[in-house]
Formats: structure tokens, C-alpha cells, sequence
């Protein structure tokens, strides 16, 4: 398949050939026929792409705070890092695509294959959308016709939430694409309708579907247009659609409304609002939210729960199916949007064309290949390779954000040879598989397990996929590094466990290893050093300043993440196994209490171990600090002596003798010492870096953990 990305770094918008997706639960593989450039928010892309470094900060000054407060955190350098990773990553352009469903996932039966559909799928000749975003089209409704779904949605979701009724004036300020198809979505509602725009051109579009029109570029007031147009009551509505940084769309429609009036933003413009214009009128206002109630809902997108439709009557897939139906019944035109067609194999031309004519409405690509040539699982990135068998081959199964800002180039950095790299979606892996060398890219990631070539296998997928995918790799004879955490349940576990003891039984089984990074750590490698000479119990303390993340982000979900005490507290409980260098024999914790009656997530904890030889120490894992203070600080008492690391930046010694600091430009967190270790007793033949018995035992001490917190709800 290929596809259409962004470089955010360079402003280049290209075509990438990568893997076909693969079909899963409750998603479709759709071959494009169409799809719609969207020219207000990628044009906003590509030009946010193009700008240079200090304009891209000055564009968002919300994320240079964060990147300011991380550089006093983690370091400058780790920071300069970090903002280069991000902007390194292409981001894929589109979400107006028409195509036919060439497969059906489990749970999505209710669409065939065959079946012509619209979904939010991006600028690809092959898409893999979920059942809730797609929505089949009408036989009246032509491919062209219904790649204008989608932005039609996202006004007629603006006009919901404006709720106009028959008679009605209404203004639509910014007549571009949504615009245009907003004044036909509230003139099908019965409303008059003004619209404001600069450009002459889409006044006149707007002209032919029954609007009146306000030239802004020719000097015309809007307000008093306003008032014109509404008889001097002022207008019951407006839906602002414009894109602007200015926030006089907002001024002026405060200004134009009669009391009690409604504005609803649709578009971006600046929101520097005076409470007067608003308060002496009693108006709302309101921000519409993209195609309507599901978006960004991970339940509803990704998991295909709907909603019920007596409650939530207009879901985003419910507006795409009402705009097919106007166009299936005359009352939406696009034929006059449609300003440019191009091959998709042509698209650099038409982005070129978007950022260079602002006047370009609906530009449409065309996706003329035979659809049997776009699928195939595997994709060469490197020619004649030769690999050395008795060297680490790597085998990657995933390449998300960790795995390719981390652990890829971690292990780049011990000169492995880099052979597959296995994805879902194709694309992440193409693009991270050039930039590492790796010979090719793949979705298939059975064929990766079975290659014979790959001795080794790195695993950096979702948390629920660890398990499985670990014992399938072990069975293959291959040497495991898998991503924390091991198993997010017991269940898991057990079964893997199993699988381990009954391959080393028979004396076949591999290496397996976890990324405990942290206990690799030149700090903390220190500390060990340091502490071989203390022999009494030790005490320890580990404060986590975990930072908030949002309830429905999958590292909380159970079923996928495990939750953030079994998928990153994990390493803390290893830390302090490594560090007391002996068994943990207790486990006591306790959770924050509830708020209102609500209980609190388990990412505000404690945790107490106890351990064989009298050390015990506490975990406190907190999401409710500031992001000033150290995200981990390390503190251990022994021996009448102290010793102390702040983010893996800063050691400090109080009352070691000959010892007092050891503080570092760069954080470092161990990452390609724990990488080096492990491909190192492949090559040399020597033990795993961390004993297997402590991997299980650090995995199910975490696990207890969970379970504890979880029953004190």
C-alpha cells in the first residue's frame, strides 16, 4: 500500500509504500477509490511543517512550557531529544476517504466486502478504519459526492449544537469547504442564511446555494451586515467556520446577534473574548467538536461500542449516513466545491498546489491502481544484506513511540543487524525501519517469528499482547527482549511460565529478558557498587512523580495496559530487588481514598516491601504532583549513610567516605547499557542479564500489588 505523510520537521509531504494494514476486531480494510484534501486543516499542516523552529514554538506557546519544564526536569540535552524524536515523526494527512471494503474484521459484519463506504480514513490506497467511522454509501451517491462526507459532518455537527429552526437567520462566517457546506446544511433546515467570507470567488459559491454575502476583502462591515440581514433584531445564530488566528470572527458575531443568540465555533480562530459582548445578551457559545458525539471516544472509535439510539440520537457515524442521505435526495451539492482532481501517485502536486493558492476549494485525489497490487504483508527496505547467524539478528514487533525514540536506537548503538520489524498499521514501521536500517518492514508478524534467519526478538507492543507474543517467540527457539511489563495478569503468567519451565526442561529454551532498564543506569550501577560494602539491612525509598495521564488512555485500561502499577511501577519493584540483591518475602500497600464518592485510580499509591534479609523499602507512586519537582527520586539509607538520585541526573552521597556526587549533563536511564547487556550474552553465550527466576518474581509481586490496590475500592 502507500500512503500520504507529513514531514513535520521539513514541511515535505510525500508518498510511502509500507506493509497493508492488518484487518483486526471491529475494523475493515478499505481499497480507495477517492478521498478529499481537506483544504483548512492540512493546509494548517503543511505549512505548520514548513515553518521554521522559533515560528512552530510561537505557534504553540502551550507546548513550549512543557518542553521548558522538562528541560528543568530531565536536562536540557534529553529534552533537545525528545523535541527533535517528535517532530521526526511523519504524521499521516486526510480523513475524507471513499473506497470499497475489501475485508470485514471480527465485529464488523455489518458491513460486506464489496460494499462501497465513506470513512475517516486518511490520504492511503489502502485504509483500515474502525466499524463506527465508516458508513456505507448510497447507490444515488457517487464516489466524488461522498468524499465530501466527512467535512459536511463536521458542520452539520456545528449546526446540532446551534439547534436552528424554520425561518431563521443565520451568518456563516469563513465560507471555505466547511463553510460552503454549512450554508446548504442550514438552508435544507429552513433558514436564511448570510455569509462572510474575503474571497469573491466562494461569495459567489455561496451565492448559487441561496446565501446572502458579506465582502469582508472589499471593506464591507459585518456586524452592520448583520443587522441588515436580520432586520435590525440581530441574527439568531452564527457558526463560525473560519480559520484565523485573529478573535474578531467571535467579536463580530457577539456584536451581530440579538439576545439570547448562539455562536458556535467550528473552525480555529483566537479566543481573546470581552465578557460584556456576551454577558449583556445572555449568549452561548459553544466549540463543536469534529464529526460529532463518539469523537475521540475510545469505546466508541476503537472499540465499536455505540451509543443507544434513543439517547444519543446523532452519533459521528449517524451524521455521515444524514449528509449521504441529502446528497442521495439533491439537497447537498458539491459539484461546485470540486476545484481540482489529481492521481494520488500526483499528491506532492496538489499539496504544492494547496499551500500556494489559497482560493483552492475541493481537491480531489484518484486512486486508479489495481486494487489486487496495493496488498502485500511484507515490504524490502534494504537490499543484500547478508546476516551472521552467530550475531544477534533482530526481529522488532512493534514501533510506537518508546520503541523507536529508545530502545531501536539503543540497540542500533551495539551494532546489531537489524532484520524485520513487524507492525499492525505497516506505516510506523516503514518509517522507522529506514531511518534504524532494518533489511524489511511487515505485518505479518507470524512470518517475522517463523523466519529462520531472526534469531532474536524484540517485543515493544501493548502491554495485553506481551504475554502471548513472548511465548510464541520462546517456542520459535528465538531470544526474547520484551518490553515491560512481562504479563499484566495472573492468568498470563502462569501460562507463560509454564511454556518457560518446559522449554528450559528440555534444555531449549532462548534468553529472555525484560527492559528493566533502570537497574542499568550508570547511577545506579554506582550505587550498587557502593552499597557491596554495607552488610545489614537497607532501607529504600522510591518516589514517583508519575504525572497525570487520562482515564481512557489504554495504559489504564486493565484489559489492554494492565493499569500504571503493572505496566511502569514494575521497574521500581525491580530497582529495589536489584538493589537489596535479595528476595522479597511481603508486599503492603495502600491506595489514595475516594474524591466525592468516586474512587481513585490505583496510580496514587503506596507500596511497602519486605525482603529476605531483614531490607525493606516503599514505593510511592503518585500521579497527583507537580511536573517541576524530580519525576523519580531514589533515596537509600544504610549503614548510618545516604544516598540520593534525582531523576537519573543527580547522585548524591551523604557520608560515604570518599564518595559526595556523581552528576550527569544528559539524564540516562540505562536504556542502551540494558540493550547492550542482553545482546551480549547472545553473542558471548553467557547468562541473561537478569536471572529469569527474578523476571517472574518481580511480575508477580507487581501483579499482587494491582490486586491489592484494586480490592481497597
Amino acid at each position: 500500500m502507500e500512503q500520504v505523510l507529513q514531514d513535520l520537521a521539513q514541511g515535505r509531504s510525500s508518498i510511502v509504500k509500507s506493509p497493508t494494514p492488518q484487518v483486526i476486531q471491529g475494523h475493515l480494510l478499505i481499497d480507495s477509490t477517492v478521498s478529499l484534501i481537506s483544504a483548512g486543516t492540512e493546509r494548517m499542516l503543511v505549512d505548520f511543517g514548513k515553518a521554521g523552529l522559533l515560528q512552530k514554538a510561537c505557534q504553540q506557546p502551550d507546548k513550549v512550557k512543557m518542553v521548558l519544564g522538562k528541560v528543568q526536569t530531565d536536562g536540557l540535552m534529553t529534552t533537545v531529544d525528545a523535541v527533535r524524536s517528535k517532530l521526526a515523526q511523519p504524521l499521516p494527512l486526510g480523513y475524507c476517504n471513499v473506497g470499497v471494503v475489501s475485508e470485514v474484521g471480527p465485529g464488523a459484519e455489518a458491513l460486506k466486502v464489496g460494499d462501497r463506504v465513506v470513512s475517516n480514513g486518511p490520504h492511503a490506497d489502502v485504509v483500515r478504519v474502525p466499524k463506527n467511522l465508516c458508513a456505507k454509501i448510497p447507490d444515488t451517491v457517487s464516489d466524488e459526492m461522498a468524499a465530501f462526507t466527512v467535512v459536511a459532518s463536521i458542520g452539520l455537527q456545528g449546526i446540532r449544537l446551534a439547534q436552528p429552526t424554520l425561518g431563521e437567520g443565520f451568518v456563516v462566517s469563513g465560507v471555505g469547504l466547511i463553510g460552503l457546506l454549512t450554508v446548504q446544511l442550514l438552508r435544507a433546515h429552513g433558514c436564511r442564511v448570510l455569509a462572510l467570507d474575503y474571497d469573491k470567488s466562494k461569495l459567489e459559491i455561496a451565492k448559487q446555494f441561496g446565501a446572502e454575502v458579506c465582502d469582508l476583502g472589499s471593506g464591507e462591515d459585518p456586524v452592520a451586515a448583520g443587522m441588515t440581514f436580520s432586520h435590525g433584531n440581530g441574527v439568531d445564530g452564527v457558526i463560525i467556520t473560519a480559520s484565523t488566528k485573529s478573535s474578531d470572527p467571535v467579536t463580530q458575531a457577539a456584536h451581530m446577534c440579538r439576545k439570547r443568540g448562539r455562536i458556535v465555533l467550528v473552525g480555529v480562530t483566537g479566543l481573546e473574548l470581552n465578557r460584556a459582548d456576551f454577558y449583556e445578551k445572555e449568549l452561548s457559545f459553544q466549540v463543536s467538536c469534529s464529526y460529532g458525539p463518539g469523537r475521540y471516544d475510545p469505546d466508541y472509535e476503537n472499540k465499536g461500542r455505540d451509543y443507544p439510539y434513543g439517547f444519543v440520537r446523532w452519533t459521528e457515524q449517524r451524521n455521515f449516513e444524514a449528509i449521504l442521505d441529502l446528497m442521495s435526495q439533491g439537497q447537498l451539492d458539491v459539484g461546485p466545491l470540486i476545484s481540482h482532481r489529481y492521481e494520488f501517485e500526483n499528491a506532492s502536486d496538489a499539496y504544492d498546489l494547496l499551500t500556494s493558492d489559497k482560493s483552492a476549494l475541493g481537491i480531489l485525489l484518484q486512486y486508479v491502481s489495481a486494487p489486487d497490487s496495493r496488498h502485500q504483508t511484507t515490504v524490502k527496505l534494504r537490499t543484500g544484506i547478508k546476516f551472521e547467524a552467530q550475531k544477534p539478528v533482530i526481529g522488532f514487533i512493534g514501533a510506537g513511540n518508546y520503541a523507536s525514540r529508545m530502545l531501536i536506537p539503543a540497540f542500533k548503538k551495539s551494532g546489531v543487524q537489524f532484520h524485520t520489524i513487524a507492525t499492525s498499521g505497516g506505516v510506523s514501521g516503514v518509517i522507522h525501519g529506514e531511518k534504524a536500517g532494518f533489511a524489511e518492514a511487515t505485518t505479518d508478524t507470524h512470518s517475522l517469528l517463523d523466519n529462520a534467519e531472526i534469531n532474536t526478538v524484540a517485543i515493544v507492543t501493548r502491554h495485553n499482547s506481551h504475554a502471548h507474543l513472548v511465548a510464541k517467540a520462546l517456542q520459535a527457539g528465538k531470544n526474547v527482549f520484551v518490553e515491560k511489563p512481562l504479563a499484566i495478569n495472573s492468568e498470563e503468567l502462569s501460562e507463560l511460565e509454564s511454556v518457560y519451565r518446559d522449554l528450559e526442561s528440555s534444555g531449549n529454551v532462548a534468553k529472555l529478558m525484560v527492559g528493566f532498564n533502570r537497574r542499568f543506569s550508570p547511577q545506579v550501577q554506582k550505587i550498587k557498587k557502593l552499597l557491596e560494602s554495607v552488610h545489614e539491612p537497607k532501607s529504600f525509598v522510591m518516589t514517583v512523580n508519575a504525572g497525570t495521564i487520562p482515564a481512557d488512555h489504554w495504559t489504564q485500561d486493565i484489559e489492554v495496559g494492565g493499569g500504571r502499577i503493572i505496566g511502569e511501577a514494575c521497574h521500581f519493584v525491580d530497582l529495589m530487588r536489584y538493589l537489596a540483591e535479595s528476595e522479597i518475602v511481603s508486599v503492603q500497600c495502600r491506595r489514595m481514598g475516594t474524591a466525592d464518592g468516586v474512587a481513585v485510580s490505583e496510580d496514587k499509591a503506596v507500596v511497602v516491601l519486605g525482603f529476605a534479609d531483614g531490607s525493606f523499602g516503599t514505593v510511592n507512586y503518585f500521579a497527583n504532583g507537580s511536573a517541576s519537582f524530580p519525576k523519580e527520586r531514589i533515596e537509600v539509607f544504610a549503614a548510618g549513610r545516604v544516598l540520593q538520585l534525582d531523576n537519573f541526573r543527580k547522585l548524591n552521597g551523604f557520608g560515604w567516605p570518599g564518595f559526595k556526587k556523581m552528576n550527569l549533563w544528559r539524564q540516562d536511564k540505562g536504556q542502551n547499557a540494558c540493550a547492550a547487556a542482553f545482546l551480549k550474552s547472545i553473542e558471548d553465550g553467557t547468562t541473561s542479564p537478569i536471572p529469569a527466576c527474578q523476571l517472574f518474581e518481580v511480575a508477580r509481586v507487581t501483579i499482587d500489588i494491582a490486586k491489592q490496590l484494586r480490592a481497597q475500592i
